[in-house]
């Protein structure tokens, strides 16, 4: 079972406090398959990533039901190396989106 990682686009950066690179290095350690999302580095242009999860801070975990996780990235690593990942799937659900009404 694949997830999405949606993270920022700097891929590159690889230290141990970055939050995006905590959870990839966690994923890659429990041999977890995922893809890659880079989305934009600065937060006022992360509208897709607020539709998907309700807020606009990396990193955020897709199940392929269209559900997700997030948390603080030291509490979603702590969560995948204890191999219990697939238990938040579905736990927190994909956010409503409001239709605008009409008056």
């Amino acid at each position: 079972m694949a997830v999405k990682l949606h993270r920022c686009p700097n891929v590159w950066v690889k230290l141990r406090g970055h939050p995006c690179w905590n959870v990839q290095k966690a994923l890659n350690e429990q041999g977890i398959e995922y893809e890659v999302v880079k989305g934009p580095l600065s937060r006022g242009k992360r509208d897709e990533l607020e539709q998907l999860s309700g807020q606009k801070k990396y990193p955020v975990i897709e199940f392929e039901d269209g559900s997700v996780y997030r948390e603080e990235s030291k509490d979603m690593a702590t969560t995948i190396r204890a191999g219990k990942l697939f238990e938040r799937q579905g736990a927190q659900g994909s956010p409503e989106v409001s239709q605008p009404t009409s008056t």
